[in-house]
């Protein structure tokens, strides 16, 4: 049931005073509420990342985590959870050939079995009748191994294939899949970058090796950078430069021919190049890229509502330019992303600019976003993400060089700050004239990570300074009153990229673009939690692996799906994204384990579009974030 008429948020803003409750908890009707089991003497400890253990449906409790005992050390994820989240190989194995009625290449010499008959007596049944890759390419290319294989396959173990629905399939429903060829010409360093080769060249002859080109308005950023973070980034500096005086490599026939053939394409010079925008941000909606929950079935899922421009999960510069296989397997884009972009993050201005030549010339993106929000020490302490925004004379060089390179627009991700939002204001009027096509402003620093709300006055100030840059903002999006406030009302941005947002409720999209609330009902959630499992099961594969890469993805959206409250039994709409609820129960049994924040019950959810999860199967979160 959708409710038409919606509140307006000053209306909803006024209510909100009237409603009873706690400070930063949800409003949620009296007739949903279950009594209260918290001992007067507790307070909850806000500023910790540490599960509070409940015996509440809608309070998060698993075996591990009551057993853990705290270090002290705030953490963003679960470092310690169980390693069984991860899919183990089967032990019953058969060729990947035989299972599809080929002739293995290499006859007896093949390390699994052939035996056809072995297999099927020792196999786990299967999931359910119906295999959703057959029914989307007209057959399965996983064959006998594939847990929907009788859906497929005849009484004695031979494959059909639906003419039919293969001539109705998409020639290319996934592009940008690389070879293994590709795999080893990278790793092998046969790729070439002839354009980030000639900017870089170029650079140095302007700028001098190594200094990075500072200029008045860098210098004006960096006086307010912590000097620590200088340091850090420093520390970087001098890793690069190292290895920039080590002894040179020859350049052989084929680098000199790179060369010129980057000089024929780049008459100007690479700083200066003139390029046109290609795509029209503003008015757009945008799902932020999301790393580990925001792949591409989840895109996929926020199609359908609506979203009108997806971006890949945050890929690691370095790994691609090895050719590290799960990196590359990061670029894929649906056929039905229509405005796709791959984001990248790096601290080397020539490693960023040979990545992303490389996902210029060998992918079909609409855009390259540079990553300078990433809060994540692995990233942070490795000089890229926000730790660059430390160092805005190296921004300026990956960002040139990322225009330089690419025919694609380049769009720049960002915070405020990193430990004070004294950075954003300063950063966005250069962002047009080094080549960005894009900006876009998270609304809290790398220390606030997501604690306390995004700062929209800062993001506005910046919109107004980055012009005629479009500028998008982001944080604690949750419903359409929320979008159009900051788009319409207070004029504070061009756009909204919407992350956890999505994550909590995908059909955002769909209320954003109709301006109404969707009181969704449980049975249509499942609907979408099924949707998933199919764009799952046809990405990742319909086998024993296939299914267990689906299934641990579903539970790392549910850690978030769980926070959503139906509108139905809210006093107050809408919702907000840093509201608790308290414990409480939904309409129908569904609803109310929806709710649930009790990782257990996410494996039930699960097994209702997956099938039963193996015996000893157990889930721990990837993310424990330290802010609701």
């Amino acid at each position: 049931m959708a409710i038409e008429a919606a509140i307006p948020a000053e209306t909803a803003a006024e209510t909100t005073a009237t409603v009873l409750t706690k400070a930063g908890e949800a409003p949620i009707k009296a007739e949903y509420l279950l009594p209260r089991t918290e001992k007067p003497s507790e307070k909850p400890n806000e500023e910790s990342n540490e599960q509070q253990p409940s015996e509440q449906p809608n309070e998060q409790l698993t075996e591990q985590q009551s057993t853990e005992k705290p270090t002290g050390k705030k953490s963003g994820q679960n470092k310690q959870r169980n390693k069984r989240n991860k899919p183990q190989i089967a032990r019953d194995r058969i060729c990947r050939h035989v299972a599809i009625d080929a002739e293995c290449p290499q006859g007896d010499a093949c390390p699994n079995p052939h035996d056809v008959a072995a297999f099927m007596a020792t196999k786990e049944p299967d999931l359910g009748t119906q295999c959703p890759v057959f029914d989307a390419l007209g057959r399965c290319p996983f064959g006998l191994r594939c847990r929907f294989a009788m859906a497929h396959t005849t009484e004695d173990w031979k494959q059909v294939v639906d003419e039919e629905k293969a001539a109705r399939a998409p020639a290319e429903p996934v592009r940008n899949a690389m070879s293994r060829d590709m795999q080893i010409r990278l790793r092998k360093h046969v790729e070439r970058f002839p354009r980030t080769l000639a900017f870089d060249a170029a650079w140095q002859a302007e700028h001098g090796r190594g200094k990075g080109g500072k200029t008045e308005e860098t210098e004006k950023i960096e006086e307010t950078a912590e000097p620590d973070e200088i340091e850090k980034t420093e520390q970087v500096d001098m890793a690069e430069k190292t290895e920039e005086t080590a002894e040179p490599v020859k350049a052989d026939e084929t680098e000199q021919a790179d060369r010129t053939e980057a000089d024929d394409t780049m008459k100007a010079h690479p700083a200066k190049r003139q390029r046109a925008r290609r795509v029209d941000f503003r008015g757009k909606t945008y799902l932020a890229p999301l790393t580990t929950v925001g792949n591409l079935p989840f895109r996929r899922v926020c199609k359908g509502f609506g979203v009108d421009i997806t971006c890949s999960e945050m890929a690691i510069a370095n790994n691609i330019v090895q050719g590290q296989g799960s990196e590359l397997a990061l670029l894929k884009r649906h056929a039905s992303e229509d405005i796709f972009g791959v984001q990248l993050a790096g601290s080397r201005a020539d490693m960023v600019g040979k990545a992303a030549e490389f996902v210029g010339r060998h992918c079909d993106v609409d855009f390259i976003d540079l990553n300078l929000g990433c809060p994540v020490e692995l990233a942070f302490n490795n000089g890229g993400g926000s730790a660059l925004l430390a160092q805005p004379r190296k921004i300026e060089r990956i960002v040139r060089t990322m225009a330089a390179v690419v025919d694609c627009d380049v769009t720049v991700k960002f915070r405020t700050g990193i430990r004070a939002p004294d950075v954003a204001e300063k950063l966005a009027p250069q962002l047009h004239a080094w080549g960005a096509a894009l900006g876009t402003l998270h609304g809290r620093t790398r220390q606030q990570r997501y604690t306390r709300l995004a700062d929209w006055e800062c993001i506005g100030r910046a919109r107004d300074l980055a012009a005629p840059l479009p500028l998008f903002g982001g944080g604690d999006v949750l419903s359409w009153e929320d979008y159009w406030d900051h788009v319409e009302t207070r004029r504070q941005c061009d756009g909204v990229m919407v992350g956890r947002g999505a994550l909590i409720k995908p059909w955002l999209f769909q209320e954003i673009r109709e301006r109404r609330v969707w009181d969704i009902s449980a049975s249509e959630r499942l609907d979408m939690l099924r949707d998933f499992a199919r764009f799952g099961l046809e990405h990742w594969g319909s086998d024993t692996i296939g299914v267990a890469n689906t299934r641990r993805f579903l539970l790392e959206w549910q850690s978030f799906l769980c926070r959503y409250v139906p509108a139905g039994l809210l006093e107050v709409l809408p919702q907000r994204i840093n509201d608790r609820p308290p414990p409480f129960v939904g309409r129908s049994d569904l609803e109310t384990l929806m709710a649930s924040h009790n990782a257990a019950d996410w494996v039930r959810i699960s097994e209702m579009v997956l099938g039963p999860a193996p015996p000893d199967f157990a889930f721990v979160p990837k993310h424990k974030s330290n802010s609701y």
